[in-house]
């Protein structure tokens, strides 16, 4: 459905390091192109930068970008890498009451302020 998504940044290095952390975790890697990085895996893609128009980055209320992790070890590493990385805890790591089936799942808000998640689903 989507070829990517995009999320901007104030400052690109310091969007970019709390990135290649919080995916690296999830065995995401990024390729840095300057102000600007994407993260290719399993077909999705994923970019931050400083945005096109030379106006600030700005976040959107109510978005959450969510990223697929292989277990419970992966989501805590997510998030423990964010945190330490710029980023600040938007939901500790854990099981998501009131979400179907068995889910846990971490959220983060990066340094511009884009909440992301981390989910793992027991198959």
């Amino acid at each position: 459905m989507f070829t990517h998504i995009m999320v901007g940044a104030n400052d690109p290095a310091e969007s970019i390091k709390f990135y290649d952390a919080a995916l690296g975790a999830l065995g995401i890697k990024g390729h840095n192109m300057g102000d600007r990085a994407f993260y290719s895996h399993n077909g999705g893609n994923f970019g931050v930068g400083a945005p096109r128009d030379g106006q600030s980055a700005t976040f959107g209320n109510g978005g959450t970008i969510g990223f697929k992790a292989d277990t419970k070890e992966q989501v805590d590493a997510f998030h423990a890498a964010g945190c330490a990385n710029g980023g600040t805890c938007d939901g500790k790591p854990g099981k998501r009451d009131g979400a179907p089936g068995d889910n846990y799942g971490a959220y983060l808000r990066d340094p511009v302020g884009n909440k992301i998640c981390a989910f793992w689903t027991k198959k």
